[in-house]
Protein backbone atom coordinates (compact mmCIF):
# COMPACT_ATOMS: atom_id res chain seq x y z
CA UNK A 1 0.00 0.00 0.00
CA UNK A 2 1.01 3.56 -0.57
CA UNK A 3 1.06 4.77 2.88
CA UNK A 4 2.90 1.80 3.77
CA UNK A 5 5.49 2.52 1.59
CA UNK A 6 6.01 6.35 2.45
CA UNK A 7 5.71 6.41 6.07
CA UNK A 8 8.64 3.79 5.54
CA UNK A 9 10.66 6.12 3.89
CA UNK A 10 9.41 9.98 4.48
CA UNK A 11 11.12 10.05 7.83
CA UNK A 12 14.51 8.29 7.20
CA UNK A 13 15.60 9.78 3.58
CA UNK A 14 16.65 13.24 3.07
CA UNK A 15 14.97 14.81 0.18
CA UNK A 16 15.90 18.07 -1.73
CA UNK A 17 13.67 21.49 -0.82
CA UNK A 18 10.44 22.34 -2.90
CA UNK A 19 10.53 23.33 -5.98
CA UNK A 20 9.03 27.10 -4.98
CA UNK A 21 9.50 28.75 -7.56
CA UNK A 22 7.75 26.46 -9.42
CA UNK A 23 5.19 26.25 -7.01
CA UNK A 24 4.61 30.15 -7.33
CA UNK A 25 4.51 30.13 -10.50
CA UNK A 26 1.27 27.49 -9.81
CA UNK A 27 -0.36 29.70 -7.82
CA UNK A 28 0.21 32.88 -9.86
CA UNK A 29 -0.92 31.22 -12.88
CA UNK A 30 -4.28 30.20 -10.97
CA UNK A 31 -5.12 33.36 -9.47
CA UNK A 32 -4.82 35.38 -12.95
CA UNK A 33 -8.35 36.40 -14.35
CA UNK A 34 -8.88 33.14 -16.70
CA UNK A 35 -10.38 33.73 -20.09
CA UNK A 36 -14.02 32.30 -20.91
CA UNK A 37 -12.29 28.94 -22.38
CA UNK A 38 -9.81 28.52 -19.34
CA UNK A 39 -12.87 28.77 -16.61
CA UNK A 40 -14.38 26.01 -14.40
CA UNK A 41 -17.90 25.44 -15.73
CA UNK A 42 -20.02 25.80 -12.53
CA UNK A 43 -18.69 27.27 -9.16
CA UNK A 44 -18.04 24.72 -6.23
CA UNK A 45 -17.33 26.14 -2.88
CA UNK A 46 -15.32 24.95 0.15
CA UNK A 47 -11.74 24.43 0.45
CA UNK A 48 -11.61 21.58 -2.17
CA UNK A 49 -13.80 23.24 -4.62
CA UNK A 50 -11.86 26.35 -4.56
CA UNK A 51 -8.36 24.29 -5.18
CA UNK A 52 -10.37 22.22 -7.61
CA UNK A 53 -11.51 25.18 -9.59
CA UNK A 54 -7.48 26.55 -9.86
CA UNK A 55 -6.24 23.84 -10.51
CA UNK A 56 -9.20 23.39 -13.48
CA UNK A 57 -8.19 26.77 -15.01
CA UNK A 58 -4.13 26.12 -14.43
CA UNK A 59 -4.77 23.04 -16.53
CA UNK A 60 -6.73 24.65 -19.16
CA UNK A 61 -3.88 27.23 -19.34
CA UNK A 62 -1.64 24.84 -20.08
CA UNK A 63 -3.96 22.79 -22.32
CA UNK A 64 -3.58 19.67 -20.03
CA UNK A 65 -7.10 18.96 -19.08
CA UNK A 66 -6.67 15.55 -20.56
CA UNK A 67 -4.03 14.80 -18.57
CA UNK A 68 -4.48 15.89 -15.47
CA UNK A 69 -8.14 14.79 -15.01
CA UNK A 70 -6.12 11.22 -15.57
CA UNK A 71 -4.29 11.86 -12.85
CA UNK A 72 -6.49 12.54 -10.11
CA UNK A 73 -9.04 9.97 -11.20
CA UNK A 74 -5.73 7.66 -10.53
CA UNK A 75 -5.65 8.81 -7.30
CA UNK A 76 -8.83 8.77 -6.24
CA UNK A 77 -8.38 5.15 -6.87
CA UNK A 78 -5.39 5.30 -4.64
CA UNK A 79 -7.28 6.65 -2.09
CA UNK A 80 -10.12 4.21 -2.43
CA UNK A 81 -7.74 1.18 -2.57
CA UNK A 82 -5.85 2.37 0.93
CA UNK A 83 -7.86 3.84 3.67
CA UNK A 84 -4.70 4.64 5.62
CA UNK A 85 -3.54 7.33 3.38
CA UNK A 86 -5.93 10.38 4.08
CA UNK A 87 -4.63 9.94 7.74
CA UNK A 88 -1.30 10.17 6.37
CA UNK A 89 -1.42 13.18 4.62
CA UNK A 90 -3.59 14.83 7.20
CA UNK A 91 -1.02 13.97 10.07
CA UNK A 92 0.27 17.99 12.00
CA UNK A 93 3.67 16.70 12.56
CA UNK A 94 4.37 16.13 8.57
CA UNK A 95 7.86 18.14 7.86
CA UNK A 96 9.42 19.45 4.85
CA UNK A 97 10.47 16.18 3.33
CA UNK A 98 8.06 14.21 4.63
CA UNK A 99 5.69 16.42 2.12
CA UNK A 100 7.92 16.00 -0.89
CA UNK A 101 8.16 12.25 -0.36
CA UNK A 102 4.70 11.60 -0.22
CA UNK A 103 3.95 13.64 -3.22
CA UNK A 104 6.46 11.72 -4.98
CA UNK A 105 4.64 8.98 -4.30
CA UNK A 106 1.57 10.10 -4.76
CA UNK A 107 3.04 10.95 -8.38
CA UNK A 108 4.19 7.28 -9.32
CA UNK A 109 0.58 6.39 -8.76
CA UNK A 110 -0.41 8.40 -11.42
CA UNK A 111 0.21 6.91 -14.35
CA UNK A 112 0.30 9.87 -16.50
CA UNK A 113 3.12 12.05 -18.31
CA UNK A 114 3.10 14.79 -16.16
CA UNK A 115 4.59 17.41 -19.21
CA UNK A 116 3.54 20.74 -18.13
CA UNK A 117 3.99 19.92 -14.79
CA UNK A 118 0.50 21.00 -13.93
CA UNK A 119 -0.01 17.84 -11.11
CA UNK A 120 3.43 18.34 -9.81
CA UNK A 121 3.25 21.79 -9.35
CA UNK A 122 0.03 21.55 -7.97
CA UNK A 123 0.98 18.46 -5.03
CA UNK A 124 3.52 21.06 -3.99
CA UNK A 125 1.08 23.92 -3.97
CA UNK A 126 -1.11 21.87 -1.41
CA UNK A 127 1.84 20.75 0.40
CA UNK A 128 3.28 24.11 1.19
CA UNK A 129 0.06 25.64 1.93
CA UNK A 130 -0.75 22.87 4.46
CA UNK A 131 -3.70 21.12 2.59
CA UNK A 132 -2.73 17.68 1.51
CA UNK A 133 -5.65 16.88 3.89
CA UNK A 134 -8.30 18.67 1.56
CA UNK A 135 -6.85 16.09 -2.02
CA UNK A 136 -9.25 13.27 -1.91
CA UNK A 137 -11.88 15.96 -1.65
CA UNK A 138 -10.38 18.25 -4.52
CA UNK A 139 -9.98 14.74 -6.61
CA UNK A 140 -13.94 14.63 -6.57
CA UNK A 141 -14.48 17.81 -6.89
CA UNK A 142 -11.97 18.48 -9.94
CA UNK A 143 -14.16 15.32 -11.43
CA UNK A 144 -17.55 17.17 -11.77
CA UNK A 145 -15.69 19.81 -13.55
CA UNK A 146 -14.67 17.69 -15.68
CA UNK A 147 -18.54 15.66 -16.15
CA UNK A 148 -20.00 19.28 -16.49
CA UNK A 149 -17.63 20.88 -19.06
CA UNK A 150 -18.47 17.34 -20.96
CA UNK A 151 -22.32 18.07 -20.45
CA UNK A 152 -22.81 15.36 -17.89
CA UNK A 153 -25.14 15.62 -15.02
CA UNK A 154 -23.71 13.37 -12.48
CA UNK A 155 -26.41 11.08 -11.13
CA UNK A 156 -25.09 9.12 -7.84
CA UNK A 157 -26.63 6.23 -6.51
CA UNK A 158 -26.47 5.42 -3.10
CA UNK A 159 -27.41 1.35 -1.67
CA UNK A 160 -26.79 -0.64 1.22
CA UNK A 161 -25.08 -3.15 -0.89
CA UNK A 162 -24.14 -3.29 -4.78
CA UNK A 163 -26.63 -3.41 -7.40
CA UNK A 164 -27.17 -5.21 -10.05
CA UNK A 165 -26.33 -3.89 -13.07
CA UNK A 166 -29.74 -4.03 -14.89
CA UNK A 167 -31.44 -2.12 -11.85
CA UNK A 168 -28.82 0.66 -12.65
CA UNK A 169 -29.07 0.80 -16.49
CA UNK A 170 -33.54 0.93 -15.92
CA UNK A 171 -32.70 3.34 -13.61
CA UNK A 172 -30.50 5.37 -15.79
CA UNK A 173 -33.31 4.79 -18.47
CA UNK A 174 -35.61 6.51 -16.73
CA UNK A 175 -34.02 9.25 -15.30
CA UNK A 176 -32.57 10.23 -18.57
CA UNK A 177 -35.71 10.60 -19.74
CA UNK A 178 -37.06 12.68 -16.82
CA UNK A 179 -36.89 16.57 -16.25
CA UNK A 180 -33.84 16.38 -13.90
CA UNK A 181 -31.35 15.98 -17.03
CA UNK A 182 -31.90 18.95 -19.20
CA UNK A 183 -31.28 18.84 -23.03
CA UNK A 184 -28.58 17.85 -24.66
CA UNK A 185 -27.02 16.45 -21.09
CA UNK A 186 -25.31 13.23 -20.80
CA UNK A 187 -26.16 11.60 -17.96
CA UNK A 188 -23.61 9.72 -16.00
CA UNK A 189 -24.40 7.15 -13.22
CA UNK A 190 -21.83 6.99 -9.82
CA UNK A 191 -23.05 3.98 -7.76
CA UNK A 192 -21.72 3.98 -4.28
CA UNK A 193 -21.94 1.52 -1.64
CA UNK A 194 -23.22 2.93 2.25
CA UNK A 195 -24.43 -0.11 4.77
CA UNK A 196 -25.42 2.85 6.79
CA UNK A 197 -29.17 3.40 5.25
CA UNK A 198 -30.08 -0.06 5.72
CA UNK A 199 -31.95 -0.45 2.81
CA UNK A 200 -33.48 1.49 -0.40
CA UNK A 201 -31.51 3.55 -2.69
CA UNK A 202 -30.50 7.29 -2.12
CA UNK A 203 -30.26 9.36 -5.43
CA UNK A 204 -28.43 12.36 -6.09
CA UNK A 205 -28.80 14.22 -9.08
CA UNK A 206 -26.66 18.14 -9.08
CA UNK A 207 -28.58 19.81 -6.02
CA UNK A 208 -31.41 17.39 -5.69
CA UNK A 209 -31.51 14.16 -3.25
CA UNK A 210 -34.25 11.72 -2.66
CA UNK A 211 -34.17 9.66 -0.30
CA UNK A 212 -35.71 5.97 -0.61
CA UNK A 213 -33.71 4.78 1.99
CA UNK A 214 -34.93 2.59 5.17
CA UNK A 215 -32.80 4.60 7.34
CA UNK A 216 -34.78 7.40 6.68
CA UNK A 217 -38.08 5.70 6.84
CA UNK A 218 -37.03 4.01 10.33
CA UNK A 219 -35.87 8.38 11.10
CA UNK A 220 -39.57 9.93 10.13
CA UNK A 221 -41.16 7.08 11.80
CA UNK A 222 -39.09 7.90 14.96
CA UNK A 223 -39.80 11.32 14.95
CA UNK A 224 -43.31 10.72 14.36
CA UNK A 225 -43.41 8.44 17.39
CA UNK A 226 -41.82 10.79 19.71
CA UNK A 227 -44.19 13.50 18.39
CA UNK A 228 -47.51 11.75 19.58
CA UNK A 229 -46.51 9.95 22.54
Amino acid sequence: MLAGRVAARSFRVAAPRFQRAATRSFAEAAAKPADASARPPIELFGVDGTYASALYTAASKSQSLDSVSKALESLTSTFEKDSRLQALISAPTLTAEDKKQIIAELQKTTGVQDKTNTVSNFLDTLAENNRLSVLEGVCSKFAQLISASRGEVEMTIISAAPLDAKVVKQLETAVSKSQYVGANKKLKVVPKVDPTIRGGLVVEIGDRTIDLSVSSRMAKMNKLLQETL
